[in-house]
């Protein structure tokens, strides 16, 4: 609470200019262990994981994640068809602080600011997709019992990066937190309680498909990521031929990373 109290409030600035790469490199090692920022995500929220062979334990393969969003249990499968069952969220959506203060940011900053831990989590796909760039004020977990411990990470991130908030969200956040006057606020990422889950089922591979036939000249489509890596054009980003939207589970503007 007292940290929400330094948060200043402002309109929402207009969203002209935003671009996914305007915050780096996706998934960037910005803390040079050699992993990308995705799989270090789902090594520190997954539980039992298995690593790809020759990755030095850098790409998780199997996992279990217990969501705080909806308050099951996932069990996660790399693959093209199963990965996005569990995504990593921007708990601030890029976009979002790309419209209370994230314009002024340095671009290392701004890349700093989408590979940061305290802003990252892994979670139910689903649920990520629903949530999509809504702030507090529009968007809360279909959990209660983690929507204090989710606005405080929120608040946390607005004030290390000094963004803002618009009135309708800073009043979301506070009534929130006038239901957990004590919540702490976190200075590192991930869940700090202990989320009880239900079991649901493991999803299942499908088998790769055969590459599809090249398309004629200026109409690239693909009928998922498989055929996209084999056509050597993942990752594969807004705006390139053969785009889709169902490529892109986490949200982010790239899809098949």
């Amino acid at each position: 609470m007292a940290l929400l109290e330094t948060i200043e409030v402002k309109g929402r600035a207009p969203k002209t200019g935003y671009d996914r790469d305007q915050f780096g490199q996706a998934w960037a090692d910005t803390n040079k262990n050699g992993c990308d920022t995705r799989n270090d995500i789902l090594e520190r929220d997954l539980t039992g994981e298995t690593f790809k062979p020759g990755t030095n334990d850098c790409v998780v393969l199997t996992g279990v994640l217990a969501d705080p969003f909806t308050a099951t249990t996932i069990n996660f499968v790399r693959g093209a068809d199963t990965s996005s069952a569990v995504q990593v969220d921007h708990l601030v959506a890029l976009s979002d602080a790309w419209q209370k203060g994230a314009q002024q940011l340095d671009p290392d900053t701004r890349e700093a600011f989408g590979n940061d831990p305290l802003n990252l989590l892994a979670v139910d796909g689903p649920a990520n997709q629903q949530k999509s760039d809504s702030d507090a004020a529009s968007w809360l977990p279909p959990i209660k019992a983690f929507r204090c411990e989710f606005v405080a990470l929120q608040t946390a991130v607005k004030a290390k990066y000094d963004l803002w908030m618009t009135a309708a969200e800073k009043d979301a956040v506070a009534g929130v937190l006038s239901t957990c006057p004590d919540q702490p606020a976190p200075t590192t990422g991930g869940v700090a309680g202990t989320i009880q889950a239900t079991p649901a089922e493991a999803p299942v591979p499908e088998p790769a498909p055969e590459p599809a036939a090249e398309a004629p000249a200026g109409e690239v489509s693909y009928a998922n990521c498989t055929e996209v890596r084999a056509a050597g054009a993942a990752p594969i980003k807004v705006g390139d031929p053969g785009f889709s939207s169902k490529f892109d589970g986490d949200g982010d503007g790239i899809g098949c990373e």
